[in-house]
């Protein structure tokens, strides 16, 4: 089955031209949407996606109405080439459908994903650097008088957690972690 998305990004903006590309194309089912392509919660692409099936193919008008960034539509296409569904962009002449559409797909994944693990050397490389300078990431420790405070303040039963957390600037997930390990 062809299942057709399009998106718009805000309420202004029209759907028609997707509309007409997808119905050409041959889509039985079509999913429309305005919200922003950098979101991870719109609703209606969850529900296309979710209705997609081993044999189907998902057709959309350009790769962005898919996802904006490179990383999100490789994990998506990933997604979709694991589970047997095929991909048709109709702007970017993307169809994986054919043997030329998966090559040529397959390798700009490939030169993608060569760009997502030079950047996590150099990522590595640069901690290794840092740390070797005696420089450690993250956040700095909370102060254990701080964390004891809180705890003698929960214990009392006289303030919320809300009111501790604001009092002492100990995180409810520290409080909460603490409370456990003293247990």
């Amino acid at each position: 089955m062809k299942i057709g998305y399009a998106r718009v990004s805000t309420q202004d903006q029209n759907l028609d031209v997707q509309l007409d590309a997808l119905h050409k194309a041959g889509c039985e089912r079509i999913y429309t949407e305005k919200a922003s392509g950098k979101r991870d919660d719109r609703p209606e692409l969850t529900r296309c996606l979710d209705s997609l099936r081993k044999g189907d193919t998902l057709v959309i008008y350009k790769l962005d109405r898919l996802g904006r960034s490179t990383f999100k539509l490789l994990e998506l296409t990933k997604g979709f080439e694991d589970a047997g569904i095929d991909l048709v962009s109709i702007r970017d002449g993307i169809d994986t459908t054919t043997p030329v559409g998966r090559f040529f797909f397959r390798t700009m994944a490939s030169i993608a994903e060569l760009e997502r693990d030079i950047i996590v050397e150099r990522t590595q490389a640069g901690l290794q650097a840092a740390r070797s300078r005696g420089r450690v990431g993250g956040r700095p420790p909370v102060p254990k008088k701080d964390v004891e405070r809180a705890i003698k303040l929960y214990e009392s039963n006289e303030y919320t957690v809300a009111e501790i957390t604001e009092l002492t600037g100990v995180t409810k997930a520290t409080l909460y972690r603490s409370l456990k390990a003293a247990e």
